[in-house]
């Protein structure tokens, strides 16, 4: 599905980006891996392949690494064909409990690294004629959002916004602007987390229907797949779409029946 492809995907050196980034390479693309860490870049990177993959160590919070990334996928591989902005950050925070440092840094990371990062690679895309594909990484929780994930949510709204409004404005430069609002998935991050808030080891195995219809929660490799989808040309010309990648309905979900009042 993406044959000769050159994909940046921010923060791919573990969970869902570095799904994204071996779902790319299994489909004949070539990827650009960025982290902090780069024991970690470096062990992706090996296990891919140098000919398929290289990486990049950057803070999204400094403004100055979003020019920096796009240069070094360029030098590296010599064109780029698509973005991926997948990093991001989740602090726990409510209307109790957040500050304006809090708000920044989740916002600088979540909202204007995607932004600035668009910002760099559409003159190349538009220089080089052929166009190109953005894919977003949302959440379910642009809509609303859990109470403890405040900032969070606000920043994938934010984002949402910015898809739609780059896609209109980008569309006869034929680059295609996405979004995929991610359902709960247990990623080891997110494993980790959890256990820390209080669920038990095996938590992701015990997740009620309610949460996970089909019997188990979204795999990292389940959103991967969908990412391959709206970076590849199998989905053109199609722009400016928010595609809620879980297994129930998002918006207007009623389970007021099963609810057991003692």
């Amino acid at each position: 599905m993406l044959p000769n492809k050159v994909i940046l995907i921010t923060g791919s050196t573990n969970g869902i980006g570095a799904a994204i980034a071996r779902c790319c390479v299994a489909q004949g693309a070539k990827v650009m891996i960025h982290g902090r860490q780069e024991d970690r870049a470096k062990a992706l990177v090996a296990e891919l392949g140098e000919d398929s993959a290289q990486y990049v160590i950057a803070d999204l919070a400094d403004e100055n690494a979003y020019s920096d990334i796009v240069a070094e996928t360029i030098r590296k591989f010599g064109t780029l064909h698509g973005l991926v902005n997948n990093a991001g950050i989740y602090p726990r925070n409510n209307i109790d409990t957040i500050s304006l440092p809090i708000c920044e840094q989740i916002m600088r990371v979540n909202f204007h690294a995607p932004l600035f990062l668009c910002k760099a690679v559409v003159p190349i895309f538009r220089k080089q004629g052929t166009g190109g594909s953005i894919v977003n990484i949302g959440s379910m929780n642009a809509y609303c959002g859990q109470v403890d994930l405040l900032a969070y949510s606000s920043s994938k709204g934010a984002l949402m916004t910015m898809t739609r409004n780059l896609a209109d404005s980008l569309g006869s430069d034929r680059i295609r602007v996405n979004q995929l609002n991610v359902g709960w998935t247990p990623t080891d991050s997110e494993i980790v987390l959890r256990r820390k808030e209080g669920l038990p080891d095996n938590w992701q195995d015990r997740v009620p229907k309610m949460y996970a219809p089909s019997g188990r929660l979204l795999s990292t490799e389940n959103v991967a797949t969908h990412v391959v989808f709206w970076l590849s040309d199998q989905s053109a010309p199609v722009t400016a779409v928010i595609y809620e990648v879980e297994q129930y309905p998002i918006i207007g979900r009623n389970r007021l029946n099963e609810v057991v009042i003692e």
